[in-house]
């Protein structure tokens, strides 16, 4: 039996279950089947739905990093495969762990770069790390092509031929389909920090007439260290009636169906499940051109809009033709995330990886 250790910078949260949740579930579950033992690292621990039958080894809200490599040399556990998610490439840890046991290395990377780039010491610093770290890691992995893109950009181009893009994947099954159209109703999903431009919503019906502007309504799920910002903008602006700021939610796969529109303003993505998630519930979207649509599956004036990510101006233009109808859905566009996005597809790609 093959001993694998999944290490997971992932806040496990029974309020907030989404796309890589269900993959954690779905891995473990597949690989159990594979004669493969899963050890999976989180910073805390989680016993609901499918986290419940996963052997969690909790790091007590430590840097799960430093946790993992105190964990194998007190207790001296070897491993074949160690698998990082949510974790920064090319660091030192990856070298103590070979100088420890020669297991395979596989980092998962998806991490958000900024759009306007890293700064110029921040590029330096990722090119050193690259050469001198970089070596340690068997297979690099990316959940979209611009995340590999930036792999070899921030890292190396030299690493092109140990870097592979697998993309991350929904279980259509749990999401329901939107039927009727209620054209006044957006959805915005999303951790609430300003890099995810959920302010340039709130500046952009700040923008409308105020007459069309009461007609919307926004219902904004998620959770994050920006909350009261966009609360205060709320005020400044008089949103407070038709912004709602509804908290974490388990039930998005539900929730997407009674909305008309989803708007994701982000200023970078890896691979953005939101985006996925809404057109699969028959949902067009709003969102920017590189960093929201990524994945270039939106197209504009057919199953979405686009628009210049921080360009408020142009975000208020799109939700007043949104409400005036002038969008034409593709539905065709189903059929592409079916058979690329699938969770199935992204598990058995992930499971080849320790064969």
């Amino acid at each position: 039996m093959k001993k694998v250790a999944i290490i997971c910078n992932y806040p496990l949260q029974i309020d907030r279950i989404g796309g890589m949740d269900r993959f954690f579930w779905l891995f473990d579950k597949k690989g159990k089947e594979n004669n493969l033992q899963m050890d999976w690292y989180f910073s805390d621990f989680a016993n609901y739905e499918g986290y419940s039958t996963m052997n969690i080894i909790s790091a007590n809200n430590e840097i799960p990093e430093s946790f993992f490599l105190q964990k194998i040399k007190s207790e001296n556990l070897k491993y074949d495969f160690v698998i990082t998610h949510f974790i920064e490439l090319c660091t030192p840890f990856f070298k103590e762990i070979k100088q420890f046991y020669p297991a395979k290395i596989i980092c998962i990377d998806h991490n958000p770069r900024p759009l306007e780039g890293f700064p110029t010491l921040k590029i330096i610093k990722n090119a050193i790390k690259g050469i001198l770290y970089s070596k340690y890691i068997d297979q690099f992995v990316g959940v979209s092509n611009y995340t590999k893109k930036h792999i070899l950009k921030d890292y190396g181009f030299f690493l092109k031929s140990k870097t592979k893009v697998i993309h991350n994947g929904i279980d259509v099954s749990v999401f329901i389909k939107r039927e009727i159209l209620n054209k006044n109703k957006f959805i915005v999903t999303s951790h609430l920090r300003h890099s995810k431009g959920i302010q340039d919503i709130l500046k952009a019906l700040n923008l409308l007439d105020p007459v069309l502007r009461n007609e919307i309504v926004i219902d904004i799920y998620g959770d994050g260290p920006y909350k009261n910002e966009l609360k205060n903008l709320c005020e400044t602006y008089n949103l407070n009636k038709i912004v709602n700021f509804k908290g974490n939610s388990s039930e998005l796969n539900i929730l997407y169906s009674k909305y008309s529109y989803l708007i994701q303003p982000s200023y970078g993505e890896t691979f953005c499940y939101s985006v996925i998630e809404s057109l699969i519930c028959n949902v067009p979207v709003i969102t920017t051109f590189e960093a929201g649509n990524v994945l270039s599956i939106i197209e504009h004036n057919k199953n979405g809009f686009l628009f210049n990510a921080g360009n408020a101006e142009q975000l208020s233009i799109i939700l007043k033709n949104c409400i005036k109808n002038q969008l034409i859905l593709n539905p065709e566009i189903n059929i592409k995330i079916h058979n690329q996005f699938s969770l199935q597809k992204m598990v058995e790609n992930h499971l080849k990886l320790l064969q």
